[in-house]
Parts: C-alpha cells; structure tokens; sequence
C-alpha cells in the first residue's frame, strides 16, 4: 500500500476515516485523486485496488458537489479504479453519474446495459453520447429511451446499430421527423433500411399535410414523391459498403457467374444490397426501380421482378424471408403466395415492369 499512497497521507488518511469531519474527507479526497491522476499509468492492478478502497471509504458521507468533482476527474481516466466509477456511475444524480456514464473506459457493455435499464432517461441520455457504442447497448437506449435519448443515439457516429436496433428507430421515426432526420444522416445506415426510411417519413409526412391542407392534397402528395425522388438520387442516399456491392455483382453478372444460386445466397446471408443488385441485373432492369419494388411493395413487387427473372418458387422465397428477417418481421409460410406466383404469366410480369420503368423515366425527368 506505501508503494501507492505515501506514508504522511497513509496517516492523514487512517485519522480521516476515523474522525474527520466532511471538509477534512472532501480535503483528503482531492489529494488522494491528485496522487492516482499524477501516476495512474504506473500503477498495477492491486495499488489500483488499494486506491478504490480508498475512494470508497471517503465519498460515503460525501456531499453532491464532492462527488461531482470526482467523477468529472476519474470519467476520462482510462484505468480508474472499477468499483469507484461503477459507484459513481449508478449514483441517482445525473450530475455525479454523467461524466463517468459518458466517457469511462472502465463501464463494460453489461454495466451500462444494467444502468440504461434501471436508471434514469438522464442517465440513458449520458451514455448515448460515449464515443463508441456496440449494437448490444445501443439496443436497449433505442427501445427504453424517450425521444432525445433516441435521437442522441441515432446521431452519434460512434454507434453501431444491430438490425434490431435499426428496426426499432424505423418504428420510432413513423411518429418523430426529427429522428427520421437523424436516422437518415447516418452515413452508415444500411441501404435497405434507408429506403424503408424514405418510404415509411414519406406516408407520414403526406398524412399530416393533407390533413393540415385538404385542399392542397394533390399537391402535397406530388411534393413528397419528389422528395422522395431526391433522397433517393442523392450521393447521402449511397453509402460506400452499397457502391462495392453492386460493383461486386455488375462484374459477377459481366463475366457470366451471376445465376440463381447466386441470389439465394445473397438472400440467406441477409445481404440485402448485393440480392437486390443481383435481382435487377437479372430482371434486367435499373437498380433503383428493383429497389422501390423490393421495399415499398408487399409482396407482388417481389413475384414481378422474380417472374421476369425467370426465378424458381424456392428463390422467390428466400428473396421474401430476407425481407421479412430484415425488417424483424415474423417469417410466415403462405400456399397462397406460391399459387400467385406460379399463376403470374411472363407477359403480365413484363408489362407491369415496363410500367415500373416508365415511372421512374418520368421521374428522372422531373415530370
């Protein structure tokens, strides 16, 4: 222990603990976090013990304000002592949890799992804003977090979304523009979940402004489909990981590798950029028009794009239980769906397509 704490505060500390007044603890506090800031590098596992007894000890008749102190002063250290932050870290008043919640290294996925979920939305709020956050924690803010939890999550870079997760904040966003705002700024956001974004901000916005504006319902609506057409032409609207997928199947497809087999194992692997890509390469139509079939439709956008694929039952139904997984969905079984499907004529197929096309021609054009 002298190897830690010298032997003049080793004394002034055995006094403290046994008869010091709160000035006297809150004195003997600061110089005790001095000493641990000033080497904490240096220090191994059992003095950091020593220093998290020590600190325990002291801030058990501690006033707020004392408390505060501390946390803002242990929160960036990267080695604090373990039992002190988690103390800290789960104190009722945001003003001593908040400094640790949101930066300590020391606060391991299940401890702030923990605290999201018996804590406060304060509390909730502090955490969204660490500089990195896995899918497992990120979890839990975006179902128990109230709207600026939420939107604070859904904006912080460092977050990682799990496709729960990203399934979750969708359903939020259908009754919050602000987090829709905040989801679709995501540079990392999935390219199928962006879409079912556009499409679900979309149906909301026109219900509001046509209920707001009767009159102009004509108008909204045509508004709204070409702001649509914009987020979805738009360089945001694309990220990185989407590009190298569709890159990857254009040269699968140019070199004569890309088949239905191929589409299956997109579909399984739940690589959503990579089977649409595949689908509108061999339905030999533009991605963007494979696209608002495979999202905004139920499921006949599906059995159009498979039946000019010339694609089995069973990869017609690998395409729909990668939707469906993606999108949380329960995966159901339908003899329905197959008696459609096999009843749909090519020509029909065709001709639906055609008609597809020409909306998005038109929309291009802006007309």
């Amino acid at each position: 222990m002298k190897t830690a704490i010298s032997t003049n505060l080793l004394d002034e500390l055995q006094t403290t603990l046994a008869h010091g007044n709160v000035a006297r603890r809150v004195e003997t506090l600061r110089r005790v976090t001095d000493l641990f800031l000033n080497n904490a590098v240096d220090y191994t596992g059992e003095q950091i013990a020593v220093f998290d007894d020590v600190f325990t000890c002291l801030i058990e008749t501690m006033e707020t304000s004392a408390k505060q102190l501390l946390a803002q002063r242990l929160g960036p250290a990267a080695n604090a002592p373990p039992r002190i932050v988690r103390a800290l870290a789960f104190d009722d008043l945001i003003e001593v949890a908040s400094p640790v919640l949101s930066q300590s290294e020391c606060l391991d996925d299940p401890t702030l799992i923990e605290n999201a979920r018996t804590k406060s939305q304060s509390h909730l709020l502090a955490i969204s804003v660490r500089k990195t956050l896995s899918n497992a924690v990120t979890d839990v803010l975006v179902e128990h977090g109230d709207g600026e939890v939420v939107k604070s999550t859904a904006s912080n870079p460092g977050a990682e979304f799990s496709e729960h997760g990203y399934t979750t904040l969708l359903s939020r966003a259908r009754h919050d523009d602000s987090i829709a705002t905040c989801l679709g700024m995501r540079t990392s956001i999935p390219r199928h979940h962006y879409l079912k974004l556009i499409s679900k901000a979309s149906a909301a916005v026109r219900a509001r402004l046509e209920t707001a504006n009767p009159q102009f319902a004509a108008d909204v609506s045509v508004a709204v489909q070409e702001a649509t057409r914009r987020a979805r032409s738009s360089p945001a609207a694309v990220n990185r990981q989407t590009i190298i997928a569709h890159g990857l199947v254009r040269s699968l497809f140019e070199d004569g590798r890309l088949d239905e087999d191929q589409v299956v194992a997109f579909a399984d692997a739940s690589k959503f950029d990579e089977a649409n890509a595949a689908i509108s390469c061999l339905a030999n139509v533009p991605v963007a028009v494979a696209e608002t079939m495979m999202v905004e439709s139920r499921t006949e956008g599906i059995f159009i794009l498979a039946k000019v694929a010339n694609f089995s039952w069973s990869t017609v139904k690998a395409i729909i239980n990668m939707r469906e997984k993606l999108s949380g969905a329960t995966l159901s079984e339908s003899g329905a769906d197959r008696a459609t499907y096999e009843r749909l004529r090519p020509s029909t197929a065709q001709q639906v397509l055609r008609f597809h096309r020409m909306q998005q021609v038109a929309s291009l054009s802006g007309g």
